[in-house]
């Protein structure tokens, strides 16, 4: 097992951390030393803040996500899609319904086209079955990306399957950030 450095719990942690670590040694050792050597000591510190910062933009704090999910849940299947086709549009995908079984949504972005599964959004744990669905509808519609998106989590051999065939699961994070901020799931139109 990898051994855990003070470096890789720093990029893990809030960047203001990092940042006021390289701030404190700044201070003190500037107190008894030139200024450039204080400075080249807390550099690294500073280095790992500005990593972090650039990593953690955007993304939704733990609560905000269970906040966003909890409120997902409470959507019905219609209003679920209306929402995720809209996130799914802000990152630049053509979205349109896929009536056809084994997948929900159609995407298209930059000449390639994909399928999208909502059907098993709401469970708490989604097992191979869906996603062996929406590898099916995949290959006959020829898709060149899927995405399977559940508000819950998958089994360990659902997990394997999405992995091993290259499947976009959308859950958690990055769930929360797709759809945004509570209140744009009011705004949204319903279809």
């Amino acid at each position: 097992m990898a051994r855990e450095t003070l470096f890789s719990t720093l990029t893990r942690s809030p960047w203001w951390l990092s940042l006021a670590i390289a701030v404190a040694i700044f201070a003190a050792l500037s107190a008894f030393l030139p200024a450039v050597v204080a400075a080249s000591a807390a550099l690294p510190f500073g280095g790992i803040a500005a990593w972090a910062f650039v990593r953690q933009w955007g993304v939704p704090s733990a609560g905000e996500v269970d906040e966003r999910l909890e409120a997902l849940r409470e959507l019905d299947a219609e209003r679920f899609s209306t929402v995720l086709a809209e996130g799914l549009r802000r990152e630049g995908y053509e979205v349109s319904v896929h009536a056809r079984a084994g997948a929900d949504l159609e995407l298209r972005r930059d000449g390639r086209k994909g399928l999208a599964s909502t059907r098993r959004w709401k469970v708490a744990r989604a097992g191979v079955g869906p996603v062996r669905e929406l590898l099916d509808a995949a290959e006959a519609w020829e898709a060149d990306e899927c995405l399977f998106v559940t508000a819950g989590e998958l089994t360990p051999q659902a997990r394997d399957l999405a992995t091993q065939r290259r499947v976009r699961v959308v859950e958690g994070v990055e769930l929360a950030r797709l759809v945004g901020r509570l209140g744009r799931v009011a705004e949204v139109p319903a279809r």
